[in-house]
């Protein structure tokens, strides 16, 4: 249940049953007629309505500003159930009953005593809630139904036209199911999913694929729908639409394949696109739209966990470890822990950890991250630093130890974080130490300068 938010004390506001927005208090409220009789049903801005239950009507419309003088002062929700006391204020039943259980008997607002403590239900407020909420409620329900039909029609009109009648109903499409969960629904449950794959295919233009891959994007997709969608013709499609599109369009492919690469029976050569990975690389270095970041690391992400090794191979090549690396310094924490990732997983074959080993920067920069953004990107940092100092341990750990690795690796193992870390890390702590003197070596894990 929300936390409201008054409009203006003790003021209906934009009381949509006068039709001009204007603002009543309750004493005109009654006057005008506007609570009608009891709180049943009745017309409602010109719709006859049966009861409506009060609660599910305020939790459905979970409004985050309503007329202060619906909000209890208790629970600062919307009152269903109002009474009154012998003060003159009004709080939700439950509450204030709430209140004297815990031995007060006090009134909650201006804290004096009760002379009589009997509650007194408050009808007239509870009327001009009903019907303000019912109104609101009503124009939902309309407004929803509307928007369900025009999907509706929307999904027979594209089996219809082409050309630019085409890319203009998908464009109207797409506003809706962007905005309204009752238009993603309709297109779900009215084959829109399965229209939508037949306009993707090798002679589909650039805008009509953009748009329906932004449909698509905003879908629920069941099983059937992404092997429909995992053709190598529509893939080729997104992929080129992702390497030619305006930002959005590239954010958008590259989510919509992410959805549909979860299958594990996937074909891995529908993924190893040379052009898919490099298109990616591109959005990963665009620094002129930082938003695309992180939908491509996670996308590669999702393609290096595939069990097919020859795809992390040929990430490798076309030299995507070197621009992790380079661009780790740059990146925010959820963006830095999936190229941490990616390195990780790239460091699991010889080409990577040799590409990793030849980067300069590898080692300082992960000596530097441990212990600096969170117990994953330690633990990332860590295996890729054991890959690297194990393939070359006497020329990389000495490079480590002066990078400051042995009294971070001392910080890893008296820290709170989980077993695991720790073992690695006195692994690596032993493996770093086979080069050195005890007495030079332990000099070397003395914290002399900053290191975090």
């Amino acid at each position: 249940m929300p936390m409201f938010q008054g409009c203006k004390r003790d003021m209906v506001a934009g009381y949509e049953g006068g039709g001009d927005g204007q603002i009543l208090d309750l004493d005109t409220a009654v006057k005008d007629g506007v609570l009608g009789g009891g709180g049943g049903g009745g017309v409602v801005g010109g719709v006859t309505c049966e009861k409506l239950d009060l609660g599910k009507m305020i939790e459905e419309l979970d409004l985050s500003e309503v007329p202060s003088v619906f909000i209890c002062p208790i629970s600062l929700e919307a009152m269903q159930d109002p009474v009154t006391l012998c003060t003159g204020q009004t709080y939700e039943r439950s509450n204030i009953l709430k209140w004297f259980s815990m031995g007060h008997f006090t009134c909650p607002t201006t804290m004096q005593e009760l002379w009589d403590d009997s509650l007194t239900p408050n009808t007239t407020l509870y009327r001009l809630i009903y019907t303000w909420f019912s109104q609101k409620y009503l124009l939902m329900k309309k407004r929803s139904e509307d928007v369900q039909g025009r999907a509706s029609e929307l999904v027979d009109t594209l089996k219809k036209v082409k050309g630019q009648a085409r890319v203009m109903a998908l464009k109207e499409l797409h506003h809706l199911v962007a905005a309204h969960p009752t238009a993603r629904k309709t297109l779900l449950d009215e084959g829109g999913v399965a229209v939508m794959s037949s306009l993707l295919g090798p002679f589909t233009s650039h805008a009509v694929g953009s748009e329906v891959i932004a449909i698509l994007v905003c879908l629920t997709l069941d099983s059937d729908s992404k092997k429909n969608l995992m053709q190598p013709a529509k893939v080729s499609l997104m992929v080129d639409i992702l390497n030619e599109g305006s930002i959005e369009t590239k954010i958008n492919s590259t989510r919509l394949i992410e959805s549909l690469i979860d299958d594990k029976d996937l074909r891995s050569e529908l993924i190893s696109s040379h052009s898919l990975l490099v298109g990616l690389m591109r959005l990963v270095k665009d620094k002129r739209h930082t938003n695309g970041i992180c939908p491509a690391l996670s996308l590669l992400r999702a393609i290096c966990s595939h069990k097919d090794i020859n795809i992390r191979h040929l990430i490798v090549s076309i030299g995507a470890v070197s621009q992790l690396v380079e661009l780790l310094s740059g990146l925010d924490p959820d963006c830095l822990e999936l190229a941490l990732s990616i390195l990780d997983s790239l460091a699991s074959i010889p080409e990577g950890r040799l590409a990793l080993k030849n980067c300069s920067n590898t080692i300082p920069i992960m000596v530097k991250l441990l212990m600096r953004i969170s117990e994953n990107c330690t633990q990332y940092a860590l295996s890729i630093l054991w890959s690297v100092c194990k393939l070359a341990p006497e020329e990389c750990s000495s490079v480590a130890v002066d990078a400051g690795l042995a009294a971070k690796l001392l910080l890893v193992i008296q820290s709170g974080c989980s077993p695991i870390l720790k073992q690695q890390s006195a692994e690596l702590l032993k493996l770093c130490s086979l080069n050195y003197s005890d007495t030079i070596f332990i000099s070397k894990c003395k914290l002399t300068r900053t290191i975090l």
